[in-house]
């Protein structure tokens, strides 16, 4: 369960700065919109897939395992 709460507050500090970035970057409200929509949705899963992923590799344990 803490991995989806994880996710999601990743996902909106993703959201806020995709927002942000494509706003000062394009002056548009619709494209800033448009690209803090779909980006961070991708970045989202892809984060997602990535920390079951971590865990499984590393035993669960969430960290970079020695020789």
């Amino acid at each position: 369960m803490m991995i989806l709460t994880k996710t999601f507050t990743f996902a909106c500090v993703h959201f806020a700065v995709a927002f942000s970035v494509a706003y000062v970057i394009t002056g548009s409200w619709v494209l800033g919109g448009l690209l803090a929509a779909v980006e961070p949705l991708v970045n989202t899963m892809a984060f997602y897939v990535h920390e079951h992923v971590w865990a499984r590799v590393n035993g669960g344990r969430g960290e970079l395992t020695t020789g």
